[in-house]
């Protein structure tokens, strides 16, 4: 199974654009977004999910510090 972000608004709503990039792998998905995750942010996507195929490994991750 491939590993894939999905990019959402803050009340979860899936952001319309390009599509995550496939990993092999949860830790290399991980550490893609801990490279990229600024950028998403500017871009307009608020928070993030994290899916292996179908199945929702973790979801609603906010992309903004914590306060």
């Amino acid at each position: 199974m491939m590993w894939q972000w999905r990019y959402e608004n803050a009340d979860g709503t899936p952001v319309p654009g390009p599509q995550s990039e496939e990993f092999s792998n949860q830790s290399d998905a991980e550490s893609w977004l801990g490279e990229n995750w600024r950028d998403l942010l500017d871009a307009g996507v608020e928070q993030v999910s994290l899916l292996e195929g179908d199945n929702v490994v973790y979801a609603g991750m906010s992309l903004r510090a914590a306060l």
